[in-house]
């Protein structure tokens, strides 16, 4: 069956040309084909060299974006004692112990981002069915099993995300809003580049970066030069 596309669509299509674009060039274009009548996000889709399906192939782990995400972040925390008193004090929005487990046991999920302590989480594992599937559940790669809850709070609020290789060996993240300043952009884009680069798993051969694929949440994919990313420089 072929995918029909709106006439508006296929108007800022029309604006993309079928090759690899510089880096910069490419998130001016993220500003210009994002024309919806909403905050569009600005996207990375990043194909790499890898088949998660083994252990020291799959990616896992989080990026600080130095320009934020432009999102509002709802954090939740599951602790005890003195620790749910630091959360509420670090900024979270929604916080607490046995009583939180069993609100999200019932299906109350009104939060983005779930941070938990180590302590909590043999009480915490019962929730995977519902939380695993919402990418919700707290692990120590994401950064969300954490002691210090107000540095873990401060920086998800801040702008850092967790982001993973699915199946494909596809990461799918956003990086900013479509309306940040290219330059800007091009600073958090450049930032997931390194992260990966950081965190190549070790079992990863040949060729790792295969294409990089940026949009805004409604507009057309524009493909990166991805060699030309990696030796940008970026303030």
């Amino acid at each position: 069956m072929t995918k029909k596309y709106s006439r508006r669509y296929q108007e800022l299509a029309k604006k993309v040309e079928q090759r690899a674009y510089d880096p910069l060039e490419a998130m001016k274009l993220i500003n210009e084909t994002a024309t919806a009548k909403f905050a569009e996000s600005a996207e990375v889709h990043v194909r790499l060299g890898i088949d998660p399906k083994y252990t020291d192939q799959q990616l896992r782990t989080t990026v600080a974006l130095p320009k934020g995400t432009g999102q509002t972040i709802r954090v939740a925390v599951i602790a005890r004692g003195e620790k749910v008193a630091e959360a509420a004090a670090a900024g979270a929005d929604i916080y607490g112990s046995e009583e939180l487990i069993a609100e999200i046991a019932a299906g109350k999920m009104d939060f983005d981002l779930l941070i938990a302590t180590p302590d909590m989480m043999p009480q915490i594992a019962k929730l995977g069915r519902v939380l695993g599937p919402r990418g919700l559940m707290p692990s120590p790669k994401a950064g969300t099993v954490a002691v210090d809850l107000g540095a873990a709070i401060t920086e998800f609020k801040a702008g850092k995300l967790e982001y993973r290789a699915d199946k494909a060996g596809i990461v799918h993240i956003l990086f900013g809003k479509a309306n940040f300043a290219p330059e800007d952009l091009l600073v958090n884009l450049k930032a997931l580049q390194e992260s990966i680069e950081r965190n190549r798993p070790s079992g990863a051969k040949g060729r790792f970066w295969r294409s990089m694929y940026v949009s805004a949440t409604m507009g057309p994919s524009i493909e990166i030069d991805i060699n030309t990313l990696r030796d940008a420089k970026t303030e």
